[in-house]
């Protein structure tokens, strides 16, 4: 049964609904939204022989975990987040896929959300929505439930700055100093850590570096995978070449110089601060530090160039100047302006007082 409905700037809704499938499209004449209604009703008509509709959420998130989670980098914690959810919410997972409505995700958010923050909701519907997508993908279900859900509103983003004390405090538990030899995987953590905040690299693109991905004399780190796909070149600071220079050499160019996996590098460095005064403080708190500090070296499209953003909005996420910050600087920046102006009309002067000199000799 189609249904019609006009919108804002006369623009036409034509929805269906066939055998507990639904399905709408906007259209800008009521003549093309009830031609799409009709055959929309014939195409679901063909399908409801086709769609599976014994399966559950239950059996969306097993599979998507075996075939699709775990052929992504972050396999790991993703298929954690979906036993998770799993195991915590079976009466969630044992509703029907071609029964489900926004009703029922919207249930459990409210649930979800007297457990978690509003961010890890968000984070947790975007895996879910990807569920879904496959979930038609394999006729398990035609709709899409998440359609004109409301989110929760994430909150403000981190504002976490790095100061120089607690740089000096996690030297000191992870038992590094400039002098020694590394042994241990806590003062690999240490340089990568001190590595991080020269060059804004994530925890997984530090520990993918290999002898083959820097060139040394030219200060460039070539990063071929990243976040968000695209391959990356990354200047390197004097400070960053004398960290990669401490790292033992390795057993061929291939081998990851810095010996860490992202999972260990950021448990052994939750574990070492832990036994710190340092608070609300990880490992990714390095790139919001090393972007900041880089701000003030860099235009901004050449920053984003360094960090891998495609937004600049995203960028500002990581931009953490304070205040106070900012007013010293525009104020140095005065006091410097003024210096330069006094010293440009000093030579002026001179020369002025040269080419005066000049003419009363040549009189």
């Amino acid at each position: 049964m189609a249904s019609f409905e006009t919108l804002k700037k006369g623009r036409i809704r034509a929805s269906v609904y066939v055998n507990g499938i639904r399905d709408s499209k906007t259209w800008p004449t009521a003549k093309k939204a009830r031609s799409w209604a009709q055959e929309r009703e014939i195409e679901l008509k063909k399908l409801e022989a086709v769609i599976d509709d014994t399966r559950t959420f239950k059996d969306l998130f097993s599979r998507y975990s075996d075939e699709v989670s775990s052929k992504k980098d972050g396999a790991h914690w993703e298929k954690i987040r979906l036993t998770m959810l799993m195991a915590k919410y079976s009466t969630f997972c044992a509703l029907k896929l071609v029964k489900s409505k926004r009703e029922d995700i919207e249930h459990w958010i409210n649930s979800r959300l007297a457990q978690v923050k509003p961010s890890t909701v968000n984070r947790e519907l975007n895996l879910i929505s990807h569920t879904l997508t496959c979930a038609r993908r394999w006729r398990w279900m035609s709709h899409n439930p998440m359609e004109d859900l409301k989110r929760p509103k994430n909150p403000p983003a981190r504002f976490r700055r790095i100061s120089e004390i607690e740089i000096q405090q996690l030297r000191l538990v992870l038992g590094y100093r400039d002098d020694i030899t590394l042994n241990y995987k806590r003062e690999f953590v240490c340089v990568a850590f001190l590595f991080a905040i020269e060059t804004a690299m994530r925890a997984g693109e530090i520990c993918s570096l290999t002898q083959s991905n820097i060139d040394v004399k030219n200060r460039v780190a070539h990063l071929s995978k990243t976040k968000n796909g695209d391959e990356r070149d990354v200047p390197l600071s004097n400070s960053a070449i004398e960290l990669i220079n401490r790292l033992p050499k390795p057993l061929d160019e291939n081998t990851p110089i810095f010996q860490l996996t992202p999972r260990s590098l950021s448990s052994t460095f939750r574990k070492y601060r832990l036994q710190t005064t340092i608070k609300d403080l990880t490992f990714h708190d390095s790139r919001h530090e090393a972007t900041t500090r880089l701000a003030d070296k860099l235009h901004v499209l050449e920053l984003a160039a360094v960090t891998g953003h495609r937004n600049i909005n995203e960028l500002l996420t990581y931009y953490n100047k304070t205040a106070r910050e900012l007013a010293l600087k525009i104020n140095t920046q005065k006091d410097n302006n003024s210096e330069q102006e006094a010293l440009d009309y000093s030579l002026v002067a001179k020369e002025l007082m040269k080419e005066f000199t000049k003419l009363n000799t040549s009189r």
